[in-house]
């Protein structure tokens, strides 16, 4: 038993050291393996499947001293030019920036800059519609991109809008103050009639029977020039009042046609004189009733008055009465 007893515990004994040892054995012949293995790739890595001849002169120098991955750097690069030249080539370049405007716009909508009141004071001809369009502000822009010179800029192009001023009060409001030009007058040009500013700017077409009782100024250089002459016509009402249109001759001076057909010639200079007389003329012989046609003032010591033809007519038939009469009597 003792004898039994004693293998026992030496074969117990042993059991952990022989373990241990075919373990360390194991992982020797795996270590080594492996490094085999590594180094035979190594090798077979070293040596290219094909020979590389040597390469031209120039393709070495290039290869040599140009930076890795410039080939593909300068691929991308071109592919770029070549993408915008598309885009430049096509017109398609504005819906490109629209495009890039509406997604900032949208990002900024998002994070809390969206347009959510708006407040346009001084406004009279145009609406509140009209005037965002001009400017170009719309649903999509947000208050964060909203370039406010640019808007100013374009509010001022418009005809109607002598000056602006826009305000971005953040987060969400803006504000467009505008001065808006007022109709003076129409003014026709080579059978074309537009209304006008008193500064002469020429405002719209003449399209809207609202008006129609703006007075009329006709001729090159008249849109300019009508503040001043209507100013000193409006001081002579007995004048002013007839007065169907105002006629701009040769850029120098003026003619007035009368409601009832009337051409009066007024002189270059010393206009309000001339008015003045025309008036009191008016006043003591109801010149503007008589049977004319026109009333030239050009001269300054003298007034020519053409009679329409019937009235020649009827001032030539006692003297031809006269005549025949005469003659008569001589036979």
């Amino acid at each position: 038993m003792d004898g039994a007893g004693r293998l026992a515990r030496s074969l117990r004994s042993l059991r952990p050291q022989a373990d241990l040892k075919a373990v360390a054995i194991g992982a020797a012949v795996l270590l080594r393996e492996r490094l085999g293995l590594r180094r035979a790739r190594a090798k077979s890595s070293d040596r290219p499947l094909l020979e590389r001849e040597p390469p031209p002169r120039l393709i070495g120098l290039i290869e040599q001293h140009v930076p890795h991955r410039a080939g593909v750097a300068a691929t991308v690069l071109l592919l770029l030019a070549s993408a915008g030249f598309g885009i430049v080539r096509g017109g398609h370049v504005a819906e490109l920036s629209s495009a890039l405007g509406d997604t900032r716009n949208a990002i900024a909508n998002s994070a809390g800059f969206r347009i959510t009141a708006v407040a346009i004071n001084g406004r009279r001809q145009l609406s509140q519609d009209e005037i965002l369009a001009i400017g170009g502000v719309n649903g999509r822009s947000s208050l964060l991109f909203l370039d406010a010179a640019a808007v100013r800029e374009a509010l001022k192009a418009n005809p109607w809008i002598s000056d602006a001023t826009v305000l971005k009060l953040y987060p969400g409001r803006l504000e467009i103050d505008i001065v808006e030009r007022s109709a003076f007058a129409l003014w026709q040009e080579e059978g074309r009639v537009s209304v006008i500013a008193d500064d002469g700017a020429v405002l719209e077409p003449y399209l809207s029977r609202r008006f129609l009782s703006l007075p009329l100024v006709v001729g090159k250089g008249a849109e300019t020039h009508a503040r001043d002459f209507l100013a000193l016509l409006s001081r002579y009402p007995q004048v002013h009042d007839v007065t169907k249109a105002a006629i701009y001759v040769g850029e120098r001076r003026w003619n007035l046609r009368l409601k009832d057909g009337l051409d009066v010639r007024l002189p270059e200079h010393d206009v309000g004189d001339a008015l003045a007389e025309l008036s009191r003329l008016d006043k003591e012989e109801k010149l503007f009733s008589r049977d004319i046609v026109a009333v030239d003032m050009r001269l300054p010591d003298r007034l020519v008055v053409q009679l329409s033809d019937d009235a020649a007519k009827a001032r030539e038939k006692p003297f031809d009465d006269k005549k025949s009469k005469k003659k008569a009597g001589d036979a």
